[in-house]
Formats: structure tokens, sequence, C-alpha cells
């Protein structure tokens, strides 16, 4: 009897020890997991193309770690040599930023560096907010203006402290034209990357950098080197780079794509965003696994849908996107046009932009026939 009871005791012992070693530390497991492994998403465009807005559209999202164009520092030190020689140096620090080791600007900034001293750092919302800034809430819609003027005097090392306590990091990147240079990082077990391919209208493009050209002079030069960015055809050479990447880009993520790219790219044109704000930002959240707030919808339609001209630079006040995005079919001379076209056809063609054949089609052309060919 005796006997019995024990067999049974220790029976009971080894169904509890086979339930603590194999679904208790299981459970554990996988609440481990799922907070030590945020979601990646890389924004990938060139300048002039809306990126920035874009970028604000994840940026103000209060689970998103955000930084804009992080390699402008590998560009600025390294600014002798090509784009295609700085693409490893750019895709080893993204993917630093992504795994928020912050030390891999060591590199590239002083030793007594400071959070403001990174390249547009007011312009990420969790670097105005707790830990990086004490003096806004991180549910808050923060504009640059009023981070910059508070939360610039904090150390450099509360931007890896801050990036650590989100469940996503984005980054916004002009600075990559070929998309298979990303494939470590997609194939990367640490990693768990999306791609956003942002694209505009090359015409609008080419106008807005005529109006930007002293401070994309840097980025040009290293894009087809000093000689070629002189003379009247330069701002078109440039172009043909840029489009032609961005043909490479979409083929590489859409046509021709690896298994490991299945459901990991998404292409967007800026002008489906600016048509309708809400929707093409729902379409970018649900991709990336974000909850679209009700804050979030009030702000981009309000950021989207103001009375300003986007006079500004690199500004991102409110303003009348549809209408700005499409200011080149009044501004940009036809012959300007007839080149552009040229040299970025592919691209036009491929991405669903309309070429404009005379000077009447371009002022008459309605904004739904101008993009017709890949309405989605």
């Amino acid at each position: 009897m005796v006997k019995s009871r024990r067999v049974q005791v220790l029976l009971i012992l080894v169904a509890l020890s086979f339930l603590l070693i194999h679904f208790l530390p299981c459970s554990n497991n996988v609440h481990m997991e799922e907070k030590a492994a945020p979601v990646h998403i890389l924004i990938l465009s060139s300048w002039r193309s809306g990126s920035s807005f874009t970028g604000q559209i994840f940026s103000q999202h209060p689970s998103v770690f955000y930084l804009m164009e992080p390699a402008w520092h590998v560009w600025v030190t390294m600014y002798q040599s090509s784009a295609k020689v700085l693409h490893m140096a750019v895709r080893d620090l993204v993917r630093s930023v992504f795994l928020c080791d912050m030390s891999v600007f060591d590199a590239y900034m002083s030793s007594q560096k400071k959070k403001s001293d990174l390249f547009q750092w007011e312009k990420s919302r969790a670097l105005c907010s707790p830990p990086a800034c004490d003096s806004f809430s991180r549910s808050d819609i923060i504009t640059e203006g009023n981070c910059r003027t508070i939360c610039g005097k904090y150390p450099f090392s509360k931007v890896e402290e801050a990036c650590k306590t989100y469940s996503h990091v984005a980054i916004k990147e002009v600075r990559f034209f070929d998309l298979k240079v990303l494939y470590p990082l997609l194939t990367d077990p640490s990693l768990n990357l999306k791609i956003i391919h942002l694209v505009r209208d090359p015409r609008a493009v080419f106008r807005s950098r005529e109006n930007t050209m002293s401070e994309l002079k840097r980025d040009s030069n290293i894009v087809v080197g000093s000689q070629k960015t002189k003379g009247e055809m330069g701002p078109y050479d440039t172009m043909q780079v840029i489009c032609k990447s961005h043909v490479e880009i979409y083929k590489a993520g859409c046509q021709a794509a690896p298994s490991f790219l299945k459901d990991r790219y998404l292409l967007v044109r800026y002008e489906d965003i600016v048509r309708d704000p809400l929707a093409r930002a729902a379409q970018m959240y649900r991709f990336a696994e974000l909850h679209f707030t009700p804050e979030l919808q009030k702000w981009i339609h309000n950021i989207t849908h103001g009375k300003g001209n986007g006079a500004q630079a690199f500004d991102i006040g409110s303003r009348d996107a549809l209408r700005v995005s499409q200011a080149w079919r009044k501004t940009l001379p036809f012959q300007k046009i007839k080149k552009v076209q040229n040299v970025c056809k592919d691209a036009m063609d491929l991405l669903g932009y309309r070429l404009v054949q005379s000077e009447e089609e371009q002022k008459n052309m309605s904004l739904d026939l101008l993009f017709a060919q890949n309405s989605s």
C-alpha cells in the first residue's frame, strides 16, 4: 500500500516536472520573443520625392522610433567616394540603427557628440519625447520647431536608450540605388525588415530639385560624379541615374522578387498619397503592422489639406499637398519636361506616369488621366 502511494507520488512529480519543463519556459520564451523582435521599416526613396512627409507619417506614430537619413553622416564623411562604393557602409550603418546600436556613429561623429549632432534629429518624435526628452508625452504630435528649442541639450546616449523602448524602428533613406544591396538585411534573422519604396513623378522631382540645387550639390556629385553635374545636362544626368535606380529597385522588389521578399516590399507613389492621404497611410500602417489612431488620422488630414504652398525646402508644414504635388505642370517649361521624359521614360512607363506630348496637354490634362496607366 505504501509502495503504491510512493509510485503515485513519483508519477505526479514526473508529470509536474514535464509540464514545468515543456510548457512554462515555452510560454515565457514566446513572450520574450514578441517583446524582443521589433518590426523594422525602411522607407526607400530619392531626394525631393515626398519622403520627408512620408517619414513623418511613421515618425509621429507613438510606437515608432524614427530616424531621417542617418546615412547622411556616411556621405558627408566619405564625400569623395561614389554612391556605389558607399553602399556597404550605408547598409552597415542602417543595420546597426535597426538594432539600436548607435555606436556605429562613432566612426562619423565627434567623441563629444550630443543628440543634437545627429542629422535632422528634431524630425524624430521619438527623440522629442521620453526617454530622449522629458518635455513632451510620447503620444503627442510634436513639431520640429518646438522639439529643437527644448530637447537639443540631451546626451547622445539617449538615442540608443530611446530606440530600445519601441516596437517599431523606421528609417527614411535616399542613399540606396540597388535593392540587392539590402538582401543581407532581408535575410538577417535578427531583423524583421519591411521596405516601402516611395516614388514620385520624375518631372515633379526635377522641378523640386531645381529649387534646391545648392543644398543637393554634394549628393549629386556623389551620385554621378562632380564632372557630370556641370553644364546644362548635369541635372538630367542625375535624374537619369535616379530614375534607373527606381526601375531596378521595382523590378527586384516586384517582378523578379526572391522568396524572402514576399510580403516585405510595398511600392507607393507620392501622388497617390496626396490624392487620398488617409487611405494610403492606412495601407502603409497595415503593411508595417501599426494601428492607425484617430489622432494620427486627424493630423494627416490637416497637414495635407492646409493652405500652404510648401515654399520652404524640406519643410513639412500644413499645405494643399495635392496642388503642390502638381505645381510642375504650371511652372516647368515644356522643353525641360521633354528632356526629363526622355531620360526617365522607362521609369515613367513602369511606374504609371503618362508622358505629356505638348504644352497644351501639359496644362489641360486631368490629374486622373495623367496617372491612368496605374491607378491603384
